[in-house]
Formats: structure tokens, C-alpha cells, sequence
């Protein structure tokens, strides 16, 4: 099967969200399963020619009136992904994917507009004919509706048309939004302004909902955001239209590269570990090391917990901010690694120095030090109201690290909890959401470290668990089959 991957962001080429693992992790493991993968990807900032092997220029590509200026296409391998790079010298150079320290770039509907014909445009000039187009996120949320408009309606032969699509999201919250004045100016008819299949949502051109519209299939991070996006006020604003699509809207859980993140073979770690072992001698010799490098207190039965993200509301701050001073009265030490802002920080650093030994900030994201964190903490504390994608709580069970969780937060179908499933628990949640909430939780997680026993398995189910790409892969794979089928059906409809 070919599989053309439609994506602003590629790790580490580009990466500013989740989206760049996604983007480079899928089509790599599609590739080892004996799959054909390109992917599309402007030239941004963050790109660098060099880091491409037989970076070659193929031609240009014309997008009509939103520039006067063509694409360059250029094709290459990055790491073993075949990719085909679009150069523009006013949209694209020099700039960053989304935007600046002041916020979104006004004229994102133009870029992506006009990267989206690009794209489509290049299939002749490529001699590629995909049969499955995979559309990521709002930046690619024209694609199906040029696709529909442009070719669809004018030649079912053409190499676009015989493609199906299949769109994915990763943060809903992030929607591409704008005036409705841009309709001519990107060339959409003013009768496709509407809320049921159009790309109007509360009088402006949605480029998230447009995807979501006009794709044969839709992808959501899970199995049970899928579901939860659809109830009253939870999926930002486009409940309605996931409720009318409920039968094209499924969950696909991302995979985690267990080639970067593996204690048995991390060299970041003083000590290596994995599920084989008999013992967890490994990972406490690992938490004493990461105690002494941090200053902190070396007790054994001391329990450690890790956070590592934004230290800001959206990441649970508010949160931990009410009890932090009472976890750590709770014979609890505390290691926290993020940004945030300020004010944030210093009060981190007030409570850091009033709890010498048992309290530690690292500001900012150290990759090394992570891996540290994973491998040393007890547990993960990952408060946020809402967790879009389940890498860290995954990650740190692989490196037998509980996580506890809030309970609606969306990882409910990742973390089993320990106070719901007795039997085989891999992490705890709490509930309700707030400070209180969250102490409860940490009391719970108290109550089972205190048997040695007890929370040896509960370490050793968590390294168990696969949360491989490989598995993932073969998901996407199951559904872009049913892709297909639609795309024959659509044929049919239209013959």
C-alpha cells in the first residue's frame, strides 16, 4: 500500500508538537512492514538540507492566486523515510511551522492553503499515485476539500482522485480558525460556508473541521477520546460534527519508540534494567544515583515522584501548586523538570528551599535528565484535566514507573487503574479534579508502596506492557483498508 503523509512537523527534523513523533515514527514502521511511504513536508526554518541524503530538486509546482511565486519540490530520504520537501521563498522560509513569540502567524490560512495545493499539484509532477492520503492535523485540513472540488468533481482518473483519505488529529484544541473573508482568496464557493459538510464553524473557516468534513475516515489520539469527544462540551466545539461522522471516527493510540526509550540498553542510565530481571536491584541503584546528582535525601523507602512538563495550569500545575506543600510532608520527595512562567517557577524555587532534600526543580526540558527521571522516580504525577497523548505515562511504565493519572483525563484506556482493577493494575488515578483529589491519589499510591511485594508487580506488569509502534502500525494499516472501501463506494456513487 502507498501512503502519502501530509505533516508540517518531522522529529527531529522538525518538531514542535507530538505530531513530529507521530509523523516520523508511523511511516518508518509502515516502511519496515514491507508498506510505501512519502512524506509531504514544507520547508521550514527548522529543516536542514543537509540532514536529507540525495536531496534532489524535481521541479515546480504553481498553487494559482493565493501567491504569484510556484513551490519547489525537491525529493529525499530522512532516515530511511522517503520525503518530498516544498520550498517557498515568502510562505515557508525562514519561518517556523506555526508561528512567533507573538503568537500564530496572521497569514497561516494562506501558508497551509497554499501547501495544500502544492501538494495535491505535485502527484503528475512526482508520477506518485498514492492509494491512501493521510492528512495530519488542521494544517492539512484543505487537503480533502481541494481534493473533493479540484479533482473528484472533475477527473476520477487523476492520480488524487484515486486516492483515498484518511485524517488524523492530535490536539482538537488546536483548530486552524479564521475569517470567512479568505473564502475567495483560497478558493472555496461561498455555498460550502456551512456547518454540515462545509467549513464554517461559528462564522469562520475551520480548517480542523473541513478535514474532519470532508476525509473517508477519522482518527482521533484513542479509543476513548473518540468517544468522549462526542459528548456536550467535550470536544471543543465540534461535538456535532463528530456525532453525525460517529461511524468514520475511530481511536488509534500512538506507539512509543521503545528504541530510544528502553532501560535495558538507555545509555543514560547508571544502571540497565528490564521485565527479565529478577529483581528491581537495577532500577533502586538508578533512583540512589538520581537522588545524589539532585541532592537529595537517599532514604530507600522514601517514595520518589516524578513530573516532568509544563508546570503551568494546562499541565496541572494549579493542581499540584494547592497540595505540593503537604506531598511533601508525606514522606514524599518531589523531582519536577519543565518550564513555565516566572512567577510559577519561583514559587517552585521558595517551596524547593524551604524542603531542602526533598524537593528539586530542573527548568526546562534536558533529555538526558528524563530519561533519568523515568528510570529513578516511583512514580510519574501527571495531573493535567486533559491528556492528549499517552507517551509519558507509557514510557514510564516501560521503565516500571506507575503513573497516576487524573481518572477522565483520557488515559483511562492506557492506565489501569489500581483502586478499579486489583488484579492487574498499571498505574492510579484520582478523582475528583482538584487538590484534595489528587493528595487522595497520592495517599493511595502510599498505601501500596508500603508492601514491597505488592509494588514489585505492580512495577513489573507496567514493564510488560506494549505500547510499540509495531502494533499501532498495524492498526492504521487495518483502517486504511476501510479507507479504501469507502473510496470505492465514493467511485461507484460518482460513475
Amino acid at each position: 500500500m502507498r501512503i502519502a503523509f501530509i505533516t508540517p512537523e518531522l522529529q527531529p527534523l522538525v518538531r514542535r508538537t507530538n505530531l513530529a513523533e507521530v509523523a516520523a515514527a508511523l511511516p518508518q514502521t509502515l516502511i519496515a512492514k514491507k508498506q510505501s511511504a512519502l512524506v509531504f513536508l514544507p520547508h521550514t526554518v527548522d529543516v536542514d538540507p543537509n540532514e536529507i541524503e540525495d536531496l534532489t530538486e524535481v521541479g515546480q509546482v504553481d498553487v494559482g492566486g493565493l501567491t504569484s511565486t510556484p513551490f519547489t519540490v525537491s525529493t529525499g530520504v530522512f532516515r530511511t523515510i522517503p520525503l518530498a520537501l516544498f520550498s517557498h521563498p515568502e510562505l515557508f522560509k525562514g519561518r517556523n511551522p506555526y508561528g512567533n513569540e507573538n503568537g500564530p502567524y496572521p497569514d497561516n490560512w494562506r501558508r497551509y492553503a497554499a501547501f495544500a495545493r502544492a501538494v495535491l499539484a505535485s502527484f503528475k509532477l512526482l508520477n506518485y499515485s498514492p492509494n491512501i492520503i493521510h492528512c495530519m492535523d488542521w494544517t492539512a485540513g484543505l487537503v480533502p476539500l481541494y481534493r473533493h472540488i479540484d479533482f473528484v468533481q472533475r477527473d476520477l482518473d487523476h492520480p488524487v482522485s484515486k486516492a483515498g483519505v484518511f485524517f488524523s488529529f492530535q490536539n482538537i484544541a488546536m483548530q486552524g480558525s479564521f475569517e470567512r473573508n479568505i473564502l475567495p482568496e483560497i478558493g472555496i464557493p461561498v455555498e460550502l460556508f456551512k456547518g454540515i459538510r462545509g467549513v464554517e464553524h461559528e462564522g469562520r473557516v475551520n480548517f480542523l473541521k473541513t478535514g474532519l468534513e470532508f476525509s473517508h475516515l477519522i482518527s482521533a489520539p484513542s479509543p476513548l477520546q473518540a468517544e468522549r469527544i462526542q459528548g456536550v462540551d467535550r470536544g471543543y466545539g465540534l461535538e456535532g460534527t463528530f456525532q453525525r461522522r460517529s461511524d468514520d471516527l475511530i481511536g488509534i493510540t500512538n506507539g512509543i519508540n521503545y528504541l530510544a526509550w528502553d532501560p535495558a540498553s538507555d545509555p543514560s542510565l547508571s544502571h540497565t534494567f528490564s521485565a527479565k530481571d529478577k529483581d528491581l536491584t537495577a532500577k533502586r541503584n538508578c533512583k540512589r544515583v538520581l537522588q545524589k546528582q539532585l541532592g537529595l535525601d537517599t532514604g530507600a523507602r522514601t517514595l520518589l515522584a516524578g513530573v516532568i512538563g509544563r508546570l503551568d495550569a494546562d499541565g496541572g500545575y494549579d493542581l499540584l501548586a494547592e497540595v505540593m506543600t503537604h506531598i511533601l510532608e508525606r514522606n514524599v520527595e518531589l523531582v519536577l523538570m519543565g518550564s513555565g512562567q516566572p512567577e510559577i517557577l519561583e514559587r517552585i524555587r521558595t517551596i524547593e528551599a524551604t524542603f531542602t532534600g526533598r524537593c528539586r526543580l530542573i527548568e526546562n526540558y534536558d533529555t538526558q535528565t528524563a530519561h533519568k527521571i523515568m528510570a529513578g522516580a516511583d512514580i510519574l504525577l501527571l495531573p493535567p484535566h486533559h491528556n492528549p497523548t499517552h507517551a509519558l505515562s507509557a514510557i514510564a511504565m516501560r521503565y516500571g514507573t506507575p503513573p497516576l493519572v487524573y481518572a477522565h483525563s483520557g488515559l483511562e484506556d492506557t492506565v489501569s487503574s489500581y483502586s478499579a482493577n486489583k488484579r492487574s493494575p498499571t498505574g492510579f488515578t484520582f478523582s475528583p479534579y482538584s487538590g484534595e483529589g489528587l493528595l487522595s491519589g497520592i495517599d493511595d499510591v502510599r498505601e501500596v508502596w508500603k508492601d514491597t511485594a505488592d509494588w514489585k508487580k505492580l512495577a513489573f506488569r507496567c514493564m510488560k506492557q506494549d505500547f510499540s509502534w509495531e502494533a499501532t502500525a498495524a492498526e492504521y494499516l487495518k483502517q486504511y483498508r476501510q479507507v479504501a472501501k469507502r473510496l470505492k463506494a465514493e467511485h461507484e456513487e460518482l460513475s
